[in-house]
């Protein structure tokens, strides 16, 4: 006969901080900026965490990991209370994140193994699951054949550094995007619009498009034309952790703009 007990298992702060790899002290920040509260006090002001809480440090740590501060945890944990679906999406993401690191495990050793043999490289092994995709034919069929030269030509200009510093500088946009869909935040909230006032500088920033020197009503129409092509195509979509988080970038620049 199974025996049922109203007794629920707890561990203490210091348990908790041994078993997560924080600090006792993280874990009284966390409580102070309203991230994370312990179950209950005892009388001796010893903090106490139940499962719930356990969980809710889990899903903590693992926006701080996708580049989260605190204030935009605060606002995901408490806007989304489906704790199971919102650990089903960020496994999914995690997931996503997985396959393309092994990916680029592979490409990476392929070009080891091949440089030490001596064998001739193949652009599309060397590169696999670095997301180099060009878009050359949809840029010169939506905006001309000038505009696509003028970026490659600014592209060509960079050097090394300072293209790897630009790859880096997208390469965080498009995860802190995919952070901020998965974590469940409101695409009118502060944080979401500070990354819709990023998106718009980056791609102010690039020469040749139509948002470069654009006024403001063409700025916004082409802004708001690249919302619509990143939730319908796929590719584009999967920069921001699927079709759930392009829409999410979707409605922050419709609200910003």
């Amino acid at each position: 006969m199974q025996r049922h007990t109203d007794v629920q298992r707890e561990w203490s702060i210091q348990e908790l901080s041994r078993a997560a790899g924080v600090t006792s002290r993280t874990l009284r920040h966390y409580d102070d900026v309203g991230v994370l509260a312990p179950s209950r006090t005892g009388r001796n002001g010893m903090r106490f965490y139940d499962s719930d809480a356990l969980v809710r440090l889990q899903r903590v740590l693992l926006l701080r990991d996708l580049g989260l501060g605190l204030p935009a945890i605060r606002e995901a944990l408490d806007g989304r209370h489906d704790t199971a679906g919102a650990l089903r999406t960020h496994l999914e993401l995690l997931e996503h994140e997985r396959t393309q690191l092994e990916r680029r495990i592979r490409a990476v050793r392929t070009t080891l193994e091949k440089t030490a043999k001596g064998e001739d490289l193949m652009a599309k092994e060397v590169f696999d699951g670095f997301d180099h995709t060009q878009y050359r034919d949809e840029v010169t069929e939506r905006w001309g054949e000038q505009a696509y030269a003028a970026g490659d030509r600014w592209w060509r200009g960079m050097s090394e550094h300072d293209r790897r510093d630009w790859q880096s500088h997208v390469a965080r946009l498009s995860a802190d995007w995919a952070a901020a869909a998965q974590a469940g935040l409101d695409p009118h909230g502060e944080h979401a619009q500070d990354l819709a006032r990023r998106h718009v500088e980056w791609l102010s920033s690039v020469p040749g498009t139509p948002a470069h020197g654009a006024d403001e009503s063409g700025l916004r129409d082409y802004v708001l034309g690249l919302a619509d092509m990143y939730v319908e195509d796929d590719r584009f979509a999967a920069n921001y952790g699927g079709t759930d988080g392009a829409e999410f970038v979707r409605a922050s620049l419709q609200h910003y703009l």
